[in-house]
């Protein structure tokens, strides 16, 4: 059998896998998987996991659960040497291999674009896997509970002090989902106050949210400040050493949480270890029927979508234009590359991708959304329905559709959870503690002193 290797379990490499298990013969082809983690993150879902209003394993789609005819291989491809065939795989365990095969699918996405800006990579968090989302949502619960022990002050404003670098749509939705739940805590935490709460968002454009037109972003950023927060438009983050932020307008605020969502960038992979053809920002250079290479010279057996490709626009009215990598290109760039792929195993010609945008819709915050498709604009409860409604029919499978709605009607009744798991990162924590604690007992006991907490029966004479 022909061996076709995909690159990459998000988006575009699931439903490229999962395609392919439709509308293969049996035996006609091995279809094999290469990712770190055993799931594809719906990422529209993330903000609503930082809320609380999406239970995180409902945002991750397993692999091997519903790609039960594909091979999954865990762990990351760091060369891909396309003349001989065959890749380099470092598994999650255990020394690199070789993996060869006959027909290249590379879905690697996208890694957070980041920037050398002091004390970045020691505080901040980005928003772009379930286990961030989670931990995101997780300090905050945490810093609700340490501020309601403090006295009013700079100890207490630091802790509720969240900072978001960057306006778009990531960066946003999950901003707006998190103001969402530090106001509705306040009910939950008598011993605090609006006042004691500050929300920045930082934006380094003249305006959020670019899929969107002016007048409905400015609405956006109205709404936002007329909610409590700060919107800081045509400013950078200069400097975030020991989560003291300075912003390039000169304002200054300590923060405990810091959350970067400035942008994406193509993967190392794509840049410096691999033999395809490549743009100078490092994406594969991939033809308007997802086959890597250009019109006059594609790459034999070699295919690519989703974040990481420079797909020709074919609906935009801009000569040279790339499809934008969002969701909405990513999910049907993966389904047509599977029936594209298969044609031309079965002598037939391939077609191009063309997709016309079905609008923007967002989340900002419970019962909170915006809508806009060409000039139409939906704002308020009615958008923040569609975008529920859309996502709830868009996440891939039954199972997650059943359980990420069974979420959103416990919620109606009983509201959001509002424990913090924050522990889960440190699992040992509970259990090294009693041993610590057991050792000390032991050898005060042994040398005769009371236990920690006892009484000494013992009497100066």
């Amino acid at each position: 059998m022909r061996r076709i290797l995909v690159v990459g379990g998000g988006y575009a490499g699931f439903y490229t896998a999962w395609k392919l298990e439709k509308k293969l013969r049996r035996g006609e082809a091995e279809v094999v998987v290469v990712d770190p983690r055993p799931y594809m993150t719906y990422q529209p879902f993330l903000p609503e996991v930082v809320s609380g209003s999406v239970e995180a394993r409902h945002a991750a789609v397993s692999l091997r659960r519903n790609l039960d005819r594909t091979r999954i291989v865990s762990g990351s491809v760091t060369t891909i040497e396309h003349a001989q065939r065959k890749v380099t795989v470092r598994p999650t365990q255990g020394p690199d291999f070789e993996l060869e095969y006959d027909v290249l699918v590379v879905t690697a996405g996208a890694v957070t674009r980041t920037f050398d800006v002091p004390g970045v990579a020691e505080r901040a968090i980005g928003m772009k896997h379930v286990e961030e989302a989670v931990a995101i949502r997780d300090r905050l619960l945490t810093a609700f509970d340490e501020a309601s022990c403090l006295e009013p002050g700079p100890a207490r404003r630091r802790l509720l002090t969240i900072t978001f670098v960057g306006g778009g749509f990531s960066g946003v939705e999950g901003f707006g989902e998190l103001l969402s739940l530090a106001t509705a805590l306040l009910k939950r935490y008598p011993e605090l106050s609006e006042s004691d709460l500050a929300f920045h968002l930082v934006e380094a454009t003249e305006r959020i949210l670019p899929e969107v037109t002016d007048q409905p972003g400015r609405w956006v950023v109205s709404m936002l400040e007329r909610r409590g927060a700060q919107v800081h438009l045509s400013c950078t983050l200069k400097s975030a050493d020991d989560g003291h932020v300075v912003l390039s307008d000169g304002t200054e605020f300590d923060s405990e949480l810091i959350v970067w969502t400035a942008g994406n960038a193509a993967t190392r992979l794509l840049r410096n270890h691999t033999d395809l053809p490549h743009t100078p920002r490092g994406l594969v250079q991939v033809r308007a029927d997802l086959r890597i290479g250009t019109d006059t010279d594609p790459v034999p057996d070699a295919w690519a979508a989703g974040d990481d490709a420079a797909v020709p626009d074919l609906a935009s009215p801009t000569e040279g234009a790339f499809t934008v990598p969002n969701a909405q290109n990513a999910v049907r760039q993966g389904k047509l590359l599977a029936k594209n792929l298969v044609r031309t195993m079965r002598g037939r010609e391939p077609k191009q991708y063309v997709h016309h945008s079905l609008g923007a819709v967002a989340t900002l915050g419970l019962g909170k959304g915006i809508f806009q498709y060409r000039r139409i604009v939906i704002k308020g409860f009615l958008a923040w329905l569609m975008h529920r409604g859309y996502h709830v029919l868009a996440v891939p499978t039954w199972d997650r559709k059943v359980r990420v709605f069974a979420i959103w009607l416990a919620a109606v009744f009983y509201g959001r959870d509002i424990v913090s798991l924050a522990s889960v990162q440190r699992p040992r924590d509970a259990f090294t503690s009693a041993v610590d604690t057991a050792a000390l007992g032991s050898r005060q006991a042994s040398s005769g002193e009371p236990k920690s907490g006892e009484l000494s029966s013992t009497r100066q004479g």
